[in-house]
């Protein structure tokens, strides 16, 4: 019995050193009444998925990595912007779109274009400008509601 005790602890040390560790730098977690998404940055690509819109890929080690902020002013008001970055096209997608205005900024902070949200998924025409960092405020008549911080590419 003492010489099974011995080996039990004598190997506890080997299997966890061998175990599963994570060196993250930054994660966090998201949740709406649809889904809840929590991610770590520093685990490995498990998994790619579209839904012909959307892609997210799971991991880390992208080459083309941004890092790109959305900042809630309504708490219960939810929109996503896609794609990001962007070339030519950025849609704007709310279910709450009405009286909502939508105003876009340089990295300078001068106003580029403003307008209303048309529909639940509203298409936003970007050839014009040069690539760069861009924000995009949404607004009601009594509040900012979201900021998204963008890329346009090419």
């Amino acid at each position: 019995m003492k010489k099974k005790a011995i080996l039990l602890f004598s190997l506890f040390p080997c299997l966890a050193a061998n175990s599963q560790q994570i060196l993250s730098t930054q994660g966090d977690s998201y949740s709406n009444t649809i889904a809840n998404i929590e991610f770590t940055i520093g685990e490995l690509i498990i998994n790619t998925g579209t839904n012909g819109t959307n892609d997210i890929t799971q991991g880390y080690h992208q080459t083309n990595w941004n890092f790109l902020g959305v900042e809630d002013f309504g708490a219960n008001y939810e929109a996503v912007i896609f794609p990001n970055p962007t070339e030519e096209i950025l849609y704007i997608k709310t279910s709450e779109f009405e009286n909502v205005i939508y105003s876009l900024y340089d990295a300078q902070g001068r106003l580029i274009m403003q307008n209303l949200l048309s529909a639940e998924q509203t298409p936003i025409q970007l050839t014009q400008l040069s690539a760069g960092s861009y924000s995009l405020t949404l607004k009601n008549e009594a509040q900012n509601l979201k900021q998204f911080n963008l890329v346009k590419i090419h």
